[in-house]
C-alpha cells in the first residue's frame, strides 16, 4: 500500500454552485445508475463509470446542501490532525485513542500514521453504540413517564 495524502483545502460551495448541484443532483436521482457521459467544452465526450456516477452523484447531494466536500481513499494514510479532525475530537484525545488500541495505527519513522479505512471502521461502530445507548435512554425515559 502506498501513501496517500488527504492534503486539499476545502472550501463552501457557493449559493450558485449549491443550487447547480442541487440540480444536478436531481438529475442523476430521477436515473438508475449507469454510466455517465459528459461532453466537455471542447466538444470531446467521456463516458463515466457507473461507480463514478453514483460518487459524483453523493457529492452533488453533499454540495446541494451547502457542505463542503472531500474525497479521501479508503486506503489513505492520515495524520493524527486529519484523523482527530474527521472524528470531530481533539488531537490529544485522538492519540489517547490510539495508545488505548481503539483504532489500530502504524509508525512512520516518529511520526503515528491511520490508515482512513481503520478510522471509517471506528467511527461506524462509534456512531452504531452511539445511537443504540440514545435509544435505551429514550425507553427508559419512556418506562419512567418523563414525556419522552
Amino acid at each position: 500500500m502506498g501513501t496517500k495524502s488527504a492534503e486539499k483545502p476545502i472550501s463552501l460551495p457557493s449559493k450558485e454552485e449549491s443550487e447547480l448541484a442541487r440540480q444536478a443532483s436531481l438529475a442523476l436521482a430521477s436515473r438508475p445508475p449507469t454510466e455517465l457521459r459528459v461532453r466537455l467544452d471542447d466538444g470531446r465526450e467521456l463516458v463515466l463509470p457507473k461507480a463514478a456516477t453514483s460518487a459524483i452523484a453523493d457529492v452533488l447531494t453533499e454540495l446541494a446542501g451547502g457542505h463542503a466536500v472531500t474525497i479521501v481513499p479508503v486506503d489513505a494514510d492520515l495524520t493524527t490532525q486529519q484523523a482527530a479532525d474527521y472524528l470531530n475530537v481533539s488531537r490529544p484525545y485522538l492519540i489517547g485513542l490510539l495508545e488505548a488500541g481503539k483504532i489500530a495505527h502504524h509508525m512512520v519513522g516518529t511520526h503515528r500514521r491511520i490508515r482512513f479505512q481503520d478510522l471509517a471502521a471506528f467511527k461506524a461502530v462509534s456512531e452504531k453504540r452511539r445511537r443504540e445507548i440514545m435509544e435505551e435512554l429514550a425507553a427508559q425515559a419512556q418506562e419512567e413517564g418523563m414525556g419522552y
